[in-house]
């Protein structure tokens, strides 16, 4: 429900006189009492840094939903990560809290004196926490149950959703790098910070001048192949090393120069077809716990027959947990697998049309405007996505009245908190009083575009609810976004 705007006093349209643009929507607000506060947002919006920029800044009432606030809120811009807001709430509100993906070992034959006649499938649907452990105790369950040796193929079925592995605006340069790794139904992380379908691969110094510099990739994996091309430069030498994966393989580049005694260079690399280097993690598993194939054999990707049985699963942790280094860490792969999880639970098939589908649906019943927002992915990769301001903060105080909000809200990053499971993408960002601990907001960045919406509380005690929309910015923007969130939170109201 949309929340109608009182009257605005002269004296606050006095007060923003020297800082309207004649050109731009003009900044408003709703009542006397947050005249100072509009002012003071109107003269960070003067920076040069955002000259030439499009900027849309809402800020509500927590409270009442009153808008008290607005410059070019209705501006349709690209919210970058913020767009996880939406998908966050539309996940809590669809699959809800408790909610916990699932992976599945079956078998489409006997067990008769060790050997299993027949195939084993390992099923993927959609668990993006899935660790090297946690295929070590699928196999040790298999082992639980007298399997020795298997007279078949060990298949992998990553069905749950389909077989789109990039969302539509994924660009090729991105295809290799963490933050646009492949979706699949099945698929891996390397640690628990749990980027889905990527590997991590450092490059240290050789004690050498002129060798190649060491590497070593977690997880260790066969279906990751590495070319090292690097060396090892003299100490203080510039540090110039790259690491890509190469376009349509597995086949990762180490290039350039690190100075000897220099530090390590981690990246975390997307691999191509996730569901294979799941598949292979559960072999090397399956090897390592002395469970033989015979014959044959082969290690496929291909589809669980309907007669087949399970033999052992194994839950993620509730969508509360995972909710932690989702927004935390504005992980993209989450994103996505809540877009088609979405999508293949509430209408059958998981796809990012779906999955789309879903998280309007909830963005209309949470009170946004569906007809000036358009999505086209989960995580705001996509540059082609836009929201206005003033509908975020719509969704923003929407969101406190379901039950499932403080897992919402426990997900923000907090401003100025260093544990990175805490401050999260706000940990070096505004660690000084009045906003430090106070501050909860969801950040988002892309090439020129800048983004943070969330809450914070006024000196007065009072909730408010903001976002802030920077696109086409040229400089560094944050540190206006974050002005903007030290005025909302030092604000007093004029006695």
């Amino acid at each position: 429900m949309k929340h109608k705007l009182v009257i605005t006093f002269v004296i606050v349209i006095l007060a923003f006189l020297p800082f309207i643009n004649v050109k731009e929507e003009q900044s408003v607000a709703a009542d006397v009492d947050y005249a100072q506060l509009g002012h003071e947002i109107n003269k960070i919006l003067q920076d040069e840094r955002v000259k030439g920029a499009t900027v849309g800044v809402s800020v509500r009432h927590a409270t009442t939903g009153e808008l008290i606030y607005n410059h070019s809120g209705d501006t349709r811009l690209h919210p970058a990560s913020n767009m996880k807001l939406l998908t966050g709430a539309a996940a809590l509100e669809t699959l809800g809290e408790d909610y916990r993906f699932s992976t599945e070992v079956l078998a489409d034959g006997k067990v008769a004196a060790g050997v299993l006649q027949g195939n084993i499938y390992l099923k993927g649907k959609g668990d993006p926490t899935l660790l090297e452990k946690d295929f070590d105790l699928l196999a040790k369950n298999l082992i639980t149950q007298g399997i020795k040796t298997v007279k078949g193929n060990l298949i992998g079925d990553d069905t749950w959703y389909d077989n789109d592995r990039l969302s539509p605006d994924i660009t090729l340069s991105d295809e290799s790098y963490y933050y646009a790794a492949q979706v699949s139904a099945l698929t891996a992380s390397p640690n628990d910070d749990y980027d889905a379908g990527t590997v991590i691969v450092e490059a240290h110094p050789n004690k050498k001048v002129g060798e190649p510099a060491t590497f070593k990739v977690t997880p260790e994996i066969g279906v990751v192949k590495v070319i090292n091309r690097s060396i090892t430069g003299k100490a203080g030498a510039e540090k110039d090393l790259l690491i890509e994966r190469q376009h349509g393989t597995n086949t990762i580049l180490i290039t350039g120069t690190v100075p000897k005694g220099g530090p390590v260079t981690r990246e975390w690399i997307a691999v191509w077809e996730p569901s294979n280097y799941a598949l292979h993690l559960f072999k090397k598993s399956l090897d390592e716990n002395g469970i033989k194939f015979t014959g044959q054999s082969k290690v496929v990707l291909g589809k669980t027959p309907s007669n087949a049985v399970i033999l052992t699963s194994k839950e993620s942790m509730p969508l509360r947990d995972l909710f932690i280094p989702f927004m935390k860490l504005s992980n993209n792969a989450h994103a996505e697998i809540l877009t088609k999880e979405m999508g293949k639970v509430v209408y059958g098939e998981g796809s990012w049309e779906n999955g789309i589908r879903v998280i309007e649906e909830t963005a209309v019943k949470l009170g946004m405007n569906k007809e000036t927002i358009m999505i086209r992915d989960g995580s705001g990769l996509s540059q082609i996505s836009l929201i206005p301001a003033n509908e975020l903060t719509e969704l923003l105080y929407a969101v406190q009245a379901k039950p499932w909000y403080n897992a919402f809200l426990n997900s923000l990053p907090i401003a100025g908190i260093k544990d990175r499971f805490v401050g999260g993408s706000l940990r070096n960002r505004m660690k000084t009083e009045p906003t430090v601990g106070n501050v909860r907001a969801k950040t988002g960045s892309l090439t020129s575009v800048s983004s943070l919406s969330g809450y914070a509380t006024t000196k007065d005690g009072e909730l408010l609810v903001f976002s802030i929309l920077i696109n086409n910015d040229l400089e560094t923007v944050t540190p206006i976004e974050d002005q903007i969130a030290t005025v909302i939170a030092s604000y007093t109201k004029t006695k």
